[in-house]
């Protein structure tokens, strides 16, 4: 009420009553339609924070996400989508290129950082049980299920630890078990596990030193500080200032297990199906009386070519017809299955392995699927790869197993190029010509493109030089040769021949 509605409810309190009230309903109906909610939509709202919505459900999410992952196919092949695209088969692919102060690339420094990252890449973790592709892969599957991973760096001399290589680095992986959820403490700035400051950086983290669900440590909650700058904290989040991360099955949770109970009645009902049954089908009953008066009861077996002799008058057999699978079983599981792949980024035809329509097609599809394995790449790279990478630098330059000169750019040493796997081509010679027009037109280089394939460009270069050489020096010519050196090769090989018949040889 303002003044002037206090000053009329003096004289006339209806009439003030009634300004409030038109004045009240102008301002619902100038309001979004979408957040009125009514009788056939109630409008559910959540204007909790990240941590606030994690903090109910986070835990039961993962759980949750985990049970799909053993129990459902198709949960199952998302997650082998997502990381078979997302890292790939061999992991992130790392290039060294540290430069000197001209912003030229270090070659005798790249040549050794990259041959003692090669090394450390086959024991890089505590157990020496995981080589770094497979310690990515367990990496990805856990962020995507779980929504988050932990790494722990462990450098240099540490107690009752051995390293796997020369490199004094190893890295721990941790699961989101470890970090409880329920360990709050806003007087220490910790929320659910992880240590902030005044403006939300994470300082430390707070894990079990044991799982929470090992039978051997139970009732074992002991915590341990990690220092942040020894631990990565890889997770999938939707709010800014989120501090745990959350499945990537969130969405999609209740339309998997929908569509597993629905496919699975439908193999109940095709099996019973399957057992075919029949019956005889009779006029009125009074017209087939046994002896006595009594109906008699007759077995008729089933078999293949069999007749059936010995009906009565007016009788026939019938089978009893069954829809089952229902026609309507495919459409419905396509269009869960479209549905489950938006929510999760994967493409369709991955998932449902569904490969039918035409070249431009299915390259449409896989072209817009590809910007989110390449979203979701750039983050695990940022996150996990690349800080991994900074920290094993760290240590070869401090063990001393490189020689560092003295023009280096110091600020470049732990520069590389990181590539994640490289979209495949559904049509190669459509492809090939494609980046062979590129680089014609000068729109890109050869190096940018044999990146994009996730090759080496040096390593592709000498691989090259040693083939064409040791060709060379054996006097083959292959039709892949270009055609100058081609030429050469035939003129070369005539004036051979011209020389041996010169010779009489």
């Amino acid at each position: 009420m303002n003044l002037v509605d206090s000053i009329i409810a003096t004289f006339d309190p209806e009439r003030a009553f009634r300004r409030i009230h038109f004045r009240n309903a102008m301002k619902t109906y100038a309001a979004y339609e979408a957040a009125k909610p009514g009788r056939l939509r109630k409008g559910g709202i959540d204007n909790s924070s990240g941590d606030v919505v994690v903090d109910r459900s986070g835990a039961n999410l993962r759980g949750y996400a985990r049970q799909l992952d053993q129990n459902h196919d198709i949960a199952r092949g998302v997650l082998n989508t997502l990381v078979n695209n997302v890292v790939g088969p061999n992991g992130i692919s790392v290039e060294p290129q540290p430069m000197d102060k001209n912003g030229d690339i270090l070659e005798d420094l790249a040549r050794e950082l990259s041959i003692l990252h090669e090394i450390w890449s086959k024991k890089p973790e505590v157990t020496h049980e995981y080589d770094r592709k497979t310690s990515e892969r367990l990496t990805a599957r856990s962020w995507f299920r779980d929504g988050e991973c932990l790494k722990q760096f462990l450098t240099g001399p540490v107690a009752g630890l051995q390293h796997g290589t020369v490199v004094p680095f190893s890295v721990e992986l941790i699961e989101a078990d470890y970090l409880p959820i329920s360990l709050t403490d806003e007087s220490k700035g910790i929320v659910q596990g992880v240590e902030k400051n005044a403006w939300g950086r994470a300082t430390g983290y707070h894990v079990y030193k044991k799982h929470p669900s090992d039978l051997r440590s139970l009732y074992n909650t002991e915590t341990k500080r990690i220092p942040a700058e020894r631990i990565t904290h890889l997770k999938h989040v939707d709010r800014i200032k989120q501090t745990r991360g959350v499945s990537v099955f969130a969405s999609v949770m209740r339309r998997l297990e929908d569509l597993k109970d629905y496919e699975e009645s439908e193999r109940i009902a095709a099996r019973v199906a399957a057992a075919m049954t029949a019956f005889i089908k009779k006029g009125n009953a009074e017209m087939y009386n046994g002896p006595d008066g009594a109906n008699t009861e007759r077995h008729i077996k089933m078999q293949p070519g069999m007749v059936a002799d010995g009906l009565q008058i007016g009788e026939e057999i019938g089978t009893i017809q069954s829809n089952r699978p229902s026609i309507l079983l495919e459409p419905f599981r396509n269009a869960m299955m479209k549905a489950v792949s938006a929510g999760t980024s994967t493409n369709y035809s991955s998932v449902a392995r569904d490969y039918d329509g035409s070249y431009a097609s299915q390259r449409q599809e896989l072209v817009e699927g590809w910007r989110n394995y390449e979203a979701l790449t750039g983050l695990f790279i940022s996150q996990d790869t690349a800080p991994t990478y900074v920290q094993f630098v760290n240590a070869c330059v401090l063990a001393r197993l490189v020689n560092v000169p003295a023009n280096i750019d110091i600020r470049t040493i732990a520069d590389a190029d990181f590539r994640g796997p490289a979209m495949p081509w559904i049509d190669p010679e459509k492809e090939v010509k494609g980046k062979v027009l590129q680089e014609q037109a000068g729109y890109k280089s050869a190096q940018q493109n044999i990146r994009e394939s996730g090759g080496n460009p040096d390593q592709v270069r000498k691989q090259i030089k040693v083939w064409r050489m040791k060709n060379d020096d054996d006097g083959l010519v292959f039709i892949t040769d270009s055609k100058h050196e081609l030429q050469a090769a035939l003129d070369s090989k005539e004036e051979a021949a011209d020389d041996k018949s010169t010779k009489g040889e």
